[in-house]
């Protein structure tokens, strides 16, 4: 059974797992660093607890006490009540779900891991934005497909706002990063799979023409937001895929875009 610990000033050393949450480079160099992340409400602290991420401790004010006693009587992490005035202090925003909880990472699998038993993947490129990054995750969970790989330069999916966007989806869906990119994508054919682009462009064939869903292994591959994917990753793909678009819409936000594609890609859909 955890301890429940008051603290009542906000410059206490064992709050330091939850201090300049809003200072995004710090954070995104701090965390993976020190092999932690930040889960954010209650439904996304159940989801990676179940998940099984180890948890380090939980910051809670006096409310959420009681809403997650069950959790917290099955703790050996400590538990630390605060004020939400102190928790804004620490955090440097008003913690509005009351409840945050300093998880454990888990050492990542490989990319040839996770393409030896999938048969849907996502392949992000450049994709830099966490509410992109969470956005796509949920949509990938909630449509089937089976993993996600990340360039070198892609977002951290278990920065606290991709995983609260994603609702802990993240937590779902197991992901690796390429080290090498876009050399990796050989790597990805290789392990059987067709590498096909998401573009706008008009040389590309619609999804509806491609049918990915008839296909054995798929592996779809996102740019970032504006940009795209690069001309580098173009070149590497065996497809170019569309989204065919109506009313003059010449695209979607990435993370939009990628729910429908999932939806084409998915076995198990009508048709399919």
């Amino acid at each position: 059974m955890a301890d429940l610990i008051t603290v009542e000033d906000p410059a206490d050393p064992r709050l330091r797992d939850y201090t300049g949450l809003t200072d995004v480079e710090l954070r995104r160099k701090r965390e993976p660093a020190e092999g932690l992340f930040i889960a954010e409400g209650e439904k996304v602290i159940r989801r990676a607890k179940a998940a099984g991420y180890e948890m380090r401790s939980m910051l809670l004010s006096a409310k959420w006490v009681d809403v997650m006693r069950d959790v917290i009587d099955e703790l050996p992490a400590p538990v630390y009540a605060v004020t939400p005035e102190l928790a804004e202090r620490v955090t440097g925003y008003h913690v509005h779900r009351g409840a945050l909880a300093s998880m454990q990472r888990k050492p990542l699998p490989t990319a040839d891991e996770l393409l030896a038993t999938a048969r849907r993947v996502v392949i992000m490129e450049s994709v830099n934005d966490h509410t992109n990054i969470g956005a796509i995750f949920r949509s990938a969970a909630a449509l089937g497909m089976d993993a996600v790989l990340l360039s070198p330069d892609c977002a951290d999916p278990l920065y606290r706002r991709s995983v609260k966007v994603s609702m802990g989806a993240v937590f779902s869906v197991p992901y690796a990063r390429l080290d090498t990119w876009p050399r990796d994508l050989d790597s990805v054919r290789g392990a059987g799979f067709a590498l096909l682009a998401l573009t706008p462009d008009e040389k590309a064939k619609s999804l509806d023409e491609t049918a990915p869903h008839r296909m054995e292994r798929v592996a779809l591959m996102l740019g970032a937001e504006g940009d795209g994917l690069s001309t580098q990753a173009l070149v590497a793909a065996d497809e170019w895929v569309r989204i065919p678009m109506a009313h003059g819409v010449d695209s979607l936000n990435v993370g939009a875009a990628a729910a429908v594609a999932f939806y084409a890609v998915a076995t198990g859909r009508p048709g399919a």
